[in-house]
């Protein structure tokens, strides 16, 4: 399940084709996503979520932040948000349940620390 995580946090540091060769090889098309702030279904809303981060926070990244824990097809990590290198700004915690493929197909995400 690591794998798993580091494709989805690597789907969240991409921009442009890179990001949808991601979704496309890790993703539902029918995935869905859903935190305090959103909540969007496919391919598309979920690029529309990642770019909103993107504009809000330039140049920042998603690194995981402790250990990942699984059972089944889920599974949960808490990951920050941050410059690179530096000590996240935003904490979260997401949980993702996978499809019988193995793909992304639900996202349930947490805000633990978002500034003021």
């Amino acid at each position: 399940m690591q794998a798993v995580v580091q494709q989805y946090l690597a789907t969240w540091n991409a921009t442009g084709a890179e990001r949808a060769e991601l979704l496309a090889a890790h993703w539902s098309p029918e995935a869905t996503y859903t935190d305090p702030l959103a909540e969007v279904a496919g391919h598309d809303g979920i690029t529309a979520v990642v770019d909103g981060v993107h504009a809000q926070f330039p140049g920042f990244v998603f690194t995981q932040v402790g250990e990942v824990d699984a059972h089944h097809r889920q599974v949960r990590f808490r990951w920050g948000l941050g410059p690179e290198g530096a000590e996240p700004l935003v904490i979260g915690f997401d949980v993702l349940v996978l499809d019988a493929a193995g793909r992304i197909q639900d996202v349930h995400g947490f805000l633990d620390k978002v500034p003021a």
